[in-house]
């Protein structure tokens, strides 16, 4: 089923390379080294291309995108040809000179994200000291740049009863939004899965805390917030549907329609290199397989909510149940609903915690950390 329709959006994932180990990451365990990143011209031919397909916004990520030398040369490409451009930064390496070029290039938005509102928790998490200082200075130099500014909040065991501190420091830093988006279990963050599975009743006090904040901020703080999927009773439409407004690319040109979308084993995601992007887009084999409904199975098939989630996240559903095509198994309505549930029990507060590595043949060294509401991040 290809599509005429052109994207709305892009991902592009400039590097793996991260100063920050969160055992979170969405990035696969096999994490790409520099010398297999597209090169400076490669990324330009790439937002010349997406530009000419008409996609609006341009979401420049990681890793970390500020360790590419060349970013600003991208944000002046897309500045030149219209497209909206959103830095999703760690912050720690940015600087108030390098925060002025971005945004003399015409950088539009910048993400920051947080791993804690304290630093105890932001430093434990990143596995590196001095970052939640960084952050906060990070935050500084956008807002002297006179950029808007969205902090990023990525939701866990480790931190979520620290809802209500995010959105105060979101209101501190002057931010326009906060996202506070419960981790997806995908890449680093599978792994660590029993680690980082909160409780439910932490779930339903962040539940509750974002709500009476909605209201008492409404008009001054926009919170966007991630329902955590294990704990819902139906899928988000992931990435806007498979292959419908949005699209990827990593590190090394290979385009996908979600970030995860490569660790189902059967599809074969074809690269810039190779060919060009509004090919990819509307005649990928691997791009049409979940584009639309036709593809679905039931319960999907004949479901009132097929047009408004396009049964849900095709990554989950392989994670979970052992097939892609499956229905997304957070959905109340799918056989494999059960399964979901009793993962949401399986949190371990004593699990082990696998951090992001870089080169690595296996994942970095675990630890065993003890953690408590009273003491988030163990001793």
């Amino acid at each position: 089923m290809s599509t005429n329709l052109p994207p709305l959006g892009m991902l592009a994932e400039l590097t793996h390379r991260c100063p920050l180990q969160c055992p979170y990451c969405s990035n696969p365990l096999d994490l790409m080294k520099a010398n297999a990143e597209l090169s400076t011209q490669q990324w330009s031919d790439v937002f010349e291309q997406a530009a000419d397909m008409g996609v609006l916004q341009v979401h420049l990520s990681g890793g970390e995108p500020t360790l590419r030398k060349d970013l600003d040369t991208f944000i002046e490409i897309l500045a030149r040809r219209g497209v909206y451009t959103n830095l999703i930064t760690a912050g720690v390496s940015l600087t108030l000179d390098r925060m002025k070029s971005l945004a003399d290039r015409g950088l539009d938005h910048v993400q920051i994200s947080f791993q804690g509102a304290s630093s105890q928790v932001t430093d434990f998490i990143g596995n590196m000291k001095g970052a939640h200082e960084k952050k906060l200075r990070a935050a500084e130099f956008v807002r002297q740049c006179d950029l808007p500014l969205t902090i990023n909040a990525p939701i866990h065991r480790y931190n979520i009863d620290q809802t209500d501190e995010f959105i105060k420091l979101a209101l501190d830093l002057d931010a326009e939004r906060i996202e506070i988006a419960n981790t997806q279990f995908y890449g680093w963050a599978l792994l660590n899965r029993a680690s980082l599975m909160p409780e439910r009743a932490a779930v339903e006090r962040q539940i509750h805390t974002i709500e009476l904040e909605r209201e008492r901020l409404k008009g001054r703080l926009l919170i966007d917030f991630v329902v955590p999927d294990y704990f819902a009773d139906f899928p988000k439409a992931c990435m806007g549907g498979w292959a419908n407004d949005a699209f990827v690319v990593s590190p090394d040109g290979t385009v996908m329609p979600c970030h995860a979308a490569a660790s189902i084993p059967h599809m074969r995601f074809h690269n810039v290199r190779e060919r060009p992007l509004a090919e990819i887009w509307q005649h990928s084999p691997a791009f049409n397989s979940y584009r639309g409904t036709d593809w679905m199975p039931e319960p999907c098939r004949s479901c009132e909510r097929k047009h408004t989630d396009f049964g849900g996240c095709r990554c989950q559903a392989l994670a979970v149940t052992g097939a892609a095509e499956n229905a997304d198994p957070v959905c109340s309505l799918s056989p494999f609903h059960g399964h979901v549930q009793r993962l949401a029990k399986s949190g371990l507060p004593n699990a082990q915690l696998t951090f992001r590595r870089l080169g690595l043949q296996t994942p970095a060294v675990a630890r065993v950390v003890p953690v408590s509401r009273d003491n988030p991040v163990g001793d």
